[in-house]
């Protein structure tokens, strides 16, 4: 086995040749600047089976609706205007959400997650701010974030100490050219810190061959308004054939909810370099700066919705803890991608990405914004006295620095075999930390109980809730063997073995609040195995099994005695089955799908070692899932998508939370002419806000939440260069709730507007109205 030494060293070698293949469809290789084909040009075909050599699939042209990334999807009236749709290659289930949707059929505004939220499976938790104005989360067949991987142009990125998201930071829709949905693991090559729940793949916007912008000017509800642009400079001869792609946007809102304003920019550049005929280096970086107004446990209560209605989130009154001037947050990204692909051989393509990216949140939060009006707030001096009056706070800083290293090599070792073997390295560096302030004077809050070091006998100041530095590494090493030993038949089986550590050193470790240098590791060995056989020019059918993997958070050892703790990493079993067809007018895939979850994540309290972290439980997920376009005419099109999701607890059989029973997706789409037309409402199935197990205790209550449904009308003229559009986001202005937090709750209050319900409820944003007016040149 290759050990971390040996793969730093080999990093190091490829630091200047730096890309890999997206790490999405890593079992397809395009070939040099594949994915930056010129709009009206066919896609690059992947190398994927013998067909493809001639560069189309048994003559089928094929469309640009997931331009950016490697994926090949038939030339089809339905395809051409389907807003989801999947490729006879899929060898697992999947969504191809194209730029034209993101374009024509939602607002500028709209997140990766609400891009996602066509797909089947998927559902969405907060954004209750309006879409895109405040952060969401995604789930996918009851999987949660941080049980799933995003990746960005095949970089798997995510939080150091949990691998979840923030769908306002990072990556704005400027930013995006395609985004996939992977419901699966996919194979070895599939990097990232938690395959086993299934993949959102978003891919950078495509450089063109032809010069050309665009400029972007919107305003909507809730004094909401956008400017965007967006310059290809096109093939530039005199630099050898390089190419150009600029993007950049500034947002501002008042928010659905009181005075949660959010402002937002963003900056994007892209360069492909062509080398030689057989070499393209392609670099891609992006910077992100967010300030918005919002609690860090954002949320009202019932009573407080009663009094203030029920978009209630901050005031203007300093003497109580939801002041907007006492809770606002600031977060600063960027990421930055090198890429080097080289065609070593007909079929034979080696590629290597380093990447990095930063992610930096300063937050300062009030406490308690559950406190019904009335309520006396009080903070502690360093006297140890009460000061009545005054609301007590914390700030919070949470910064790291991610680096990494992806080399692959693709290996035509006969006609009918293909090897694909490869590394990935990466290593973060993170601080944390939370300090207990009184909002009212700008001092210390000296509120923590009394914590002597074991070790020491040092006292830990009273206002530190804990200062924390930590690293992490996550090592991969993976092989795959493509085999075709039938005409339209591939079958790929692959291993990855994966070695994660996390370290800390703590001034004052989270929790135990002393000081602290402890470490963790953990290895997993993972088989896989897919096959897709295209049965026909239209159809195939494929099938899928495959071990995933998530590491535990870095919570698991934020305890006294981590040699106590005895945690291996969650795994999941998964089958999947499905097919695709391609018709000139319909286009219909299907799928089923069985998971086993198992070595859930468990931590109980012992009376002399205290917290300890062990496995124990898991979950089982099972489903069947499909999608359809029909083509009515030319330009017209209708689509349809649903889900049947079971996501059940092995102990109790009853239904996780936030795992929605079913999803279901629908509606019309035109592209006639200067004419863009568009809507789709999506279904959200009736869920739990809480594990229902935790009925068991009598203060907290299992919630069910109703179904409900979000429609979203687009339409668009173009006149000339100008276009003329509008979209109304949830149309018929439901407003739902979609989830509750629940803060244990007297059992005898729960679901009362009353000042003891402490639980918070969080609806649908009101109905929105955006104008824009985009020039293009």
């Amino acid at each position: 086995m290759i050990n971390s030494a040996m793969l730093r060293s080999a990093s190091a070698v490829a630091l200047a040749l730096s890309s890999t293949v997206t790490a999405a469809h890593a079992d397809t290789i395009a070939a040099p600047a594949a994915s930056d084909t010129a709009p009206n040009a066919p896609a690059a075909i992947t190398a994927t089976t013998p067909a493809a050599d001639d560069g189309q699939r048994k003559g089928e042209p094929i469309t640009d609706i997931a331009e950016g990334s490697d994926i090949v999807v038939t030339a089809t009236k339905a395809n051409e205007i389907a807003p989801v749709t999947a490729s006879l290659e899929a060898r697992q289930p999947q969504a191809i959400v194209s730029r034209s949707l993101i374009e024509d059929s939602l607002p500028a505004t709209a997140d990766f997650d609400q891009i996602a939220l066509i797909t089947p499976s998927v559902s969405n938790t907060g954004g209750n701010n309006g879409i895109g104005l405040s952060e969401s989360k995604a789930q996918i067949r009851g999987f949660q974030d941080g049980e799933y991987n995003i990746t960005y142009d095949g970089v798997p990125f995510g939080d150091t100490n949990d691998p979840t998201h923030h769908s306002t930071t990072f990556f704005p829709s400027n930013t995006i050219e395609t985004l996939i949905v992977d419901r699966g693991p996919g194979n070895a090559s599939q990097l990232g810190q938690a395959t086993f729940g299934g993949n959102i793949n978003l891919f950078s916007r495509a450089a063109r061959d032809d010069f050309g912008g665009q400029l972007k000017a919107a305003y909507g509800s809730f004094n909401t308004y956008l400017a965007r642009g967006l310059l290809d400079t096109g093939t530039i001869d005199a630099l050898g054939g390089t190419k150009f792609v600029f993007t950049g946007q500034y947002a501002h809102t008042d928010g659905a909810l009181s005075l949660e304003k959010y402002r937002n920019y963003n900056i994007f550049g892209k360069a492909v370099i062509p080398l030689s005929p057989d070499v393209t280096l392609t670099l891609i970086g992006t910077y992100n700066n967010n300030r918005f107004n919002q609690p860090d446990n954002d949320g009202s209560t019932l009573y407080q919705q009663q009094l203030f209605g029920r978009y209630f989130s901050l005031n203007k009154d300093p003497k109580t803890p939801q002041y907007y001037g006492y809770n606002h947050t600031n977060k600063v990204t960027d990421f930055e991608i090198v890429k080097l692909e080289a065609q070593l051989a007909p079929n034979s393509v080696f590629e290597n990405r380093m990447y990095t990216y930063y992610y930096d949140n300063e937050t300062l939060s009030a406490n308690d914004v559950t406190l019904p009006p009335g309520t006396v707030v009080s903070t502690t001096n360093a006297a140890g006295t009460k000061v009545f009056g005054d609301n007590p706070g914390y700030t919070k800083t949470n910064k790291y620095r991610v680096f990494g290293d992806i080399a692959k090599v693709k290996l035509q070792l006969a006609s009918f075999a293909t090897m694909t073997a490869g590394v990935l390295i990466e290593w973060n560096n993170t601080y944390r930390q939370q300090t207990d302030v009184d909002l009212t004077t700008g001092g210390f809050n000296y509120i923590e109980k009394k914590v002597t070091n074991p070790a020491t006998g040092a006292v830990t100041p009273a206002y530190v809730k804990f200062d924390q530095n930590s690293n992490g590494r996550n090592d991969n090493e993976f092989v795959e063997l493509e085999l075709r030993p039938l005409p339209g038949l591939s079958i790929t089986p692959g291993f990855k073995h994966v070695d994660y550590g996390r370290t800390i050193r703590a001034l004052y470790n989270q929790k135990t609040r002393y000081a602290q240098n402890v470490s963790s590791d953990y290895s997993a060995n993972l088989p896989f195995l897919q096959a897709n056989w295209q049965l026909t020019p239209q159809f195939s059918v494929y099938g899928e099994f495959a071990k995933g993997f998530l590491a535990p958070p870095l919570s698991a050892i934020y305890v006294d005695n981590p040699a106590r703790s005895n945690l291996v990493p969650e795994k999941s079993t998964n089958y999947q089955a499905g097919f695709v067809y391609h018709g000139q007018k319909l286009s219909i895939d299907a799928d089923v799908y069985s998971i086993d979850f198992a070595n859930k994540f468990q931590s109980k309290k012992d009376p002399v070692y205290g917290t300890i972290f062990y496995n124990a439980g898991g979950a089982l997920y099972q489903g069947i899932e499909g999608q359809v376009t029909y083509a009515l005419t030319d330009g017209v099109a209708l689509f349809a998508n649903a889900s049947r999701n079971r996501a059940i607890d092995k102990v109790t059989r009853l239904q996780v939370a936030n795992a929605p029973y079913m999803t279901a997706a629908g509606g019309v789409v035109v592209k006639r002419g200067p004419v863009r037309f568009s809507v789709i409402d999506k279904f959200t199935g009736p869920q739990y806000a809480n594990d229902a197990a935790s009925a068991n205790d009598p203060l907290y209550a299992p919630y069910r939440i109703a179904a409900y449904n979000s429609a979203t009308l687009a339409a668009s003229y173009e006149i000339g260069k100008l276009r003329l559009g509008v979209q109304v986001s949830n149309l018929f202005n439901s407003q739902r709730v979609t989830n509750i937090t629940s803060n244990g709750t007297d059992i005898k209050y729960v679901g009362l507007a009353d000042p003891h319900n402490v639980d918070q409820y969080y609806y649908q944003p009101p109905r929105a109205i955006t104008g824009d007016l985009t020039f293009s040149f």
